[in-house]
């Protein structure tokens, strides 16, 4: 990790770049051209120049050894300023996370020091035309090339699809089937045999490179197999999904955030009826409040699960990678939508940027695993939970928020464990009426236990910054009243979507019947839910006062 003091330092020289090489008139003519500026992205990965990728790189490789915060952070800062060029520069650090997990000592010093030294872009090639995301499916294949009784190489025959930087990489990190299971191969650009199609015309992200890409016989020594063990390449990849998923998180969290900052300012000069559209609760409270709330709920959990990556010893976290991907992505792609309807009929011109912003964001629900394979991913895993504590596992999460709520009353804590202890009860139903065989009950799930648990994250964050005990590297721009109310407004959301939710899918699929209805209704808590949206409206006044500078004029009402 790096110190705060460099980490400021290296955003600063991000946004101070940005400001001078990427204004938005340039942005718009980019995206209008269809036209990735390379010479722009290797600037920002040179070592000499703006120098991005050493905050990734281990420092006995040359880099500066940044963690897993840090990433996040640069990340949501690149997202801010363009999310094609942020994917450009992330594709250079997710191709090269197979050499960072799974690499021997000699394969992670050479190919980690070039990046740091020399800037070369990497790409990561495992997505294919007919496995889309399952890796488990695809069908590019490494057959082993002998000498004198000894593997000295590989011939690579096979294709991939979507490929960022796929069509500007110098170098490659494979995926393909080896005789004895999936393996990672680095390839350089130029290999005979190897080739690239034309960049995809896409919706959005149309300042980053995506191609095909091809391999016919393409031969590559045997010290470019990482690891020198072959059938290590699902288990590598699995190394890091809880990493590379945060860091589509923030571009999530960077590009909802990007869109509501235009939206904002936009409503304090558009006058509707004699008064600005910042004074009018239709336009704040539906346009702008909610969507700061799910995305401030998704930074703390990605804030929380950075810390954890950071702290070592507690494996992958890729269900928490992928609770903070599902909800900053879909939160970010829901704030972009608000804002092109907040700027009304030039929100959807190419001429105002959150109509770009809109289409860019849009991919982060899609790579590095679609929203679906995210609910997924989580239900399965808490669902084992679940069964292994016989149903304990959230109404013991909600005994810790009851706890928390003792110490801190106006953090809505206590509605946070409404939140666990209605999920522990939809559980328990679908298990006792055997639910899970339903494959929509299982992204439901997924959906709500990732609500859940960011209102539990929010409510712990707005503790701990009331305690002044937040990470130093933190975003800070809620105080500990407005991140509290923020928290107050996210927890009764979550709770009401689960109990709602939750007795609509469970009825909706059989799983009660009609004499079981009015006890299932008293377990999940709906009285005491629908009381706790008192004072909701205050709190979104008082957000709403936050964001428009209008906060000394009143003040927040506790829950």
């Amino acid at each position: 990790m790096i110190a705060s003091k460099t980490l400021k330092l290296s955003l600063k020289s991000l946004r101070d770049f940005a400001k001078k090489q990427l204004p938005d008139e340039k942005l718009l003519e980019l995206d209008e051209r269809d036209e990735c500026p390379l010479e722009i992205v290797r600037h920002m990965c040179h070592p000499e120049k703006l120098g991005l990728q050493l905050l990734f790189i281990p420092e006995d490789c040359g880099g500066f050894g940044g963690g897993a915060f840090d990433v996040y952070c640069i990340c949501e800062e690149m997202a801010r300023i363009d999310l094609g060029i942020a994917t450009s520069v992330l594709a250079t650090f997710l191709g090269s996370d197979p050499i960072t997990v799974g690499a021997t000592p000699g394969q992670k010093k050479l190919w980690l020091t070039r990046i740091a030294e020399e800037g070369i872009l990497f790409a990561y090639g495992a997505t294919e035309p007919e496995a889309g995301s399952d890796l488990g499916a695809l069908r590019t294949t490494a057959d082993r090339v002998s000498a004198d009784g000894k593997v000295v190489g590989y011939k690579i025959n096979g294709n991939k699809q979507w490929i960022s930087n796929g069509g500007v990489a110098d170098a490659y990190t494979v995926l393909a089937n080896t005789p004895t299971g999936p393996s990672w191969f680095i390839v350089e650009k130029g290999a005979k045999g190897f080739s690239h199609d034309e960049p995809e015309d896409k919706h959005g992200i149309r300042l980053s490179n995506t191609a095909a890409l091809a391999f016919n016989d393409v031969y590559v020594d045997a010290d470019r197999l990482i690891g020198g063990i072959e059938g290590q390449g699902l288990i590598q990849a699995q190394a890091v999904f809880g990493y590379t998923r945060l860091m589509v998180a923030a571009f999530g969290l960077g590009a909802g955030w990007a869109a509501l900052d235009r939206a904002i300012p936009y409503s304090t000069k558009r006058i509707q009826a004699g008064a600005p559209l910042s004074q009018k609760q239709g336009y704040t409270h539906k346009l702008i409040v909610p969507h700061v709330a799910r995305l401030e709920a998704a930074r703390s959990y990605i804030e929380e699960t950075a810390e954890r990556i950071d702290a070592g010893g507690e494996g992958s976290l890729n269900t928490e990678g992928a609770i903070a991907k599902y909800m900053a992505t879909e939160a970010g792609n829901a704030a972009a939508e608000a804002s092109i309807q907040a700027l009304g009929g030039y929100g959807y011109t190419h001429e105002y940027m959150v109509e770009k912003i809109k289409r860019d964001v849009r991919i982060t629900t899609i790579y590095e695993g679609t929203s679906e394979i995210m609910e997924m991913t989580i239900s399965r895993d808490r669902w084992q939970s679940h069964l292994k504590t016989r149903g304990q596992h959230y109404h013991e999460q909600a005994r810790q928020f009851e706890a928390l709520q003792a110490r801190h009353p106006n953090v809505g804590a206590n509605i946070a464990a409404l939140a666990f202890h209605t999920l522990a009860e939809v559980m328990e139903k679908a298990r006792a009426a055997r639910l899970t065989r339903y494959q929509h009950i299982l992204l439901r799930l997924g959906e709500w236990i990732a609500y859940a648990e960011c209102a539990g994250s929010l409510a712990r964050r707005a503790a701990l910054l009331a305690e002044n005990k937040v990470n130093e590297k933190a975003n800070r721009r809620f105080d500990a009243e407005g991140l509290a109310a923020l928290s107050r407004i996210f927890a009764r959301e979550s709770a009401l979507k689960v109990a709602e939710e939750g007795l609509r899918w469970v009825s909706g699929s059989g799983g009660i019947s009609d004499a079981e209805m009015a006890a299932f209704e008293t377990s999940l808590g709906l009285p005491a839910i629908h009381r706790a949206q008192a004072g909701l409206l205050s709190d979104m006044d008082y957000i709403a006062d936050v964001l428009y500078g209008r906060v000394a004029e009143r003040a927040p009402v506790a829950a």
